[in-house]
C-alpha cells in the first residue's frame, strides 16, 4: 500500500476535501473540525506531520513545521499546539499538512488488505 492510499483509507475517510485545484489533487484541505479529526487519527496511527499549512479565502496564511517547535514529526505535542494556536488566532481557516506514514505501517496494512481479499 502506498502512502496516499493509506491516508485516504485510514485518515481522510468521511471528511470533506476543500481543495478544488485540479493540479494539486493530492493535497487535501480540511475545515477546522475535520482537521481536528485528521490530527486525532494521525496521532492514533503514529503518523508523522512535517508541516501544517493554513489558508484563508484560498490564499496561504501560514506554514508551520515540526522543526519550528524543535520536535519530531511524530510528536503530537507540536501539531496540536500549532493547530490550537492557528484556530484561536484566526477562525475560518482551512488546513492541510504534509504527512509521513512509516514503511512498517504501510506494510502492515498491505498484509491485512491481502488477508481480507483471500
Amino acid at each position: 500500500m502506498e502512502q496516499p492510499e493509506f491516508l485516504e483509507k485510514n485518515v481522510f475517510t468521511d471528511l470533506k476535501n476543500l481543495n478544488k485545484e485540479a493540479d494539486k489533487a493530492t493535497v487535501h484541505y480540511f475545515s477546522e473540525s475535520d482537521f481536528d479529526t485528521v490530527l486525532q487519527r494521525v496521532e492514533h496511527f503514529g503518523i508523522g506531520v512535517y508541516k501544517i499549512e493554513t489558508r484563508l479565502n484560498g490564499k496561504v496564511s501560514e506554514i508551520v513545521a515540526h522543526d519550528d517547535f524543535k520536535k519530531k514529526a511524530t510528536d503530537p505535542k507540536w501539531y496540536k499546539k500549532a493547530f490550537l494556536t492557528s484556530k484561536s488566532r484566526q477562525p475560518g481557516l482551512s488546513y492541510s499538512a504534509t504527512y509521513k506514514v512509516s514503511n512498517k505501517l504501510l506494510a502492515k496494512n498491505t498484509v491485512s488488505d491481502n488477508e481480507e481479499s483471500n
